[in-house]
């Protein structure tokens, strides 16, 4: 695959995410608890992601190696809870601002512990993503409403795990089956959930049968394919310009909740997400200059 193809797999993985607020509001709507998504969420999603590594290329690994990838599923668990948290403090358009920060710090992450400094282009990008951020929550044209430190504190606890998870996705036991990795990632997170919010309503068959179609789509967008994708791509395009790419699931967020959700999208909002569709463009123009380097250097060696 080129750099490209990997690309496009961590940026589907970023949309992934971006739909799972219009699910999870749904599921609110339903009736039921934040416990009980999260709990169905990552128990089904856990659940498939496993019977598809039954039939998938495998590894015999030693009890530290799935030590280590259970651990590094933690923070995939507790950016649910976090962010998830946050929402009982803050209103929507708040939380996502905070959790948006992964953008920037991904690119910190990759400088502190790769020595890869930004790059300009990679500073200007990240500026555009944080300005388009903040006009798609609609925070400007509707205002913040009331700001708690402990809202703040846990917004920023999810950006910070979420972006822990994709710098381990992408260096944690990179000879690992994509599948065989993924599986453990969300077996770690799974147990983390169940340890810190245990979701007892599920307990109760009737609770599970209705909330199960929520927790599959949940489950399917939230911890089987993100895993998957991030596990394949991040390797080869590392954390600095992974996180640019999964700012997709900001403007994902928007359009979903006004197509499915029906909600108001003012014209501010449809705006930062075009912002936020140009910072990902200009991240990545240093693949597609590359690219198009490669390419022309092979046709001349064949002339």
């Amino acid at each position: 695959m080129k750099t490209w193809h990997y690309a496009l797999l961590v940026l589907l993985g970023g949309c992934s995410y971006g739909a799972l607020s219009t699910f999870v509001k749904l599921a609110y709507s339903a009736g039921f608890t934040s416990a009980a998504v999260t709990g169905s969420q990552f128990l089904i999603g856990t659940l498939l992601i496993w019977i598809v590594a039954l039939f998938s290329k495998k590894k015999k690994l030693t009890l530290p190696k799935i030590g280590k990838l259970l651990l590094s599923g933690i923070p995939l668990g507790l950016t649910s809870l976090f962010y998830y948290q946050s929402l009982q403090s803050l209103n929507a358009s708040l939380a996502i601002i905070f959790l948006f920060q992964f953008v920037w710090i991904g690119s910190l992450f990759e400088w502190y512990f790769y020595k890869k400094k930004p790059t300009m282009g990679k500073v200007v990008s990240i500026a555009i993503l944080v300005i388009g951020s903040i006009l798609a929550s609609g925070i400007i044209a509707e205002g913040s409403g009331e700001m708690t430190w402990q809202g703040t504190i846990w917004g920023m606890l999810s950006a910070l795990t979420y972006t822990t998870f994709i710098f381990l996705s992408s260096s944690v036991e990179k000879d690992t089956p994509v599948v065989q990795k993924s599986a453990l990632f969300t077996t770690g997170g799974m147990i983390t959930v169940f340890l810190l919010s245990p979701p007892t309503e599920l307990l109760h068959l009737p609770v599970l049968m209705e909330i199960a179609p929520y927790g599959f789509y949940l489950g399917l967008l939230g911890v089987v394919l993100p895993p998957i994708l991030f596990t394949i791509g991040m390797p080869h395009i590392g954390p600095g310009l992974g996180t640019i790419l999964t700012s997709a699931e900001l403007p994902i967020a928007v359009i979903l909740s006004s197509l499915v959700l029906t909600e108001h999208v003012g014209m501010s909002q449809w705006i930062g997400v075009v912002l936020i569709l140009g910072g990902i463009i200009a991240g990545n123009l240093k693949i597609a200059k590359t690219k198009i380097k490669s390419s022309y250097l092979e046709r001349e060696s064949t002339l």
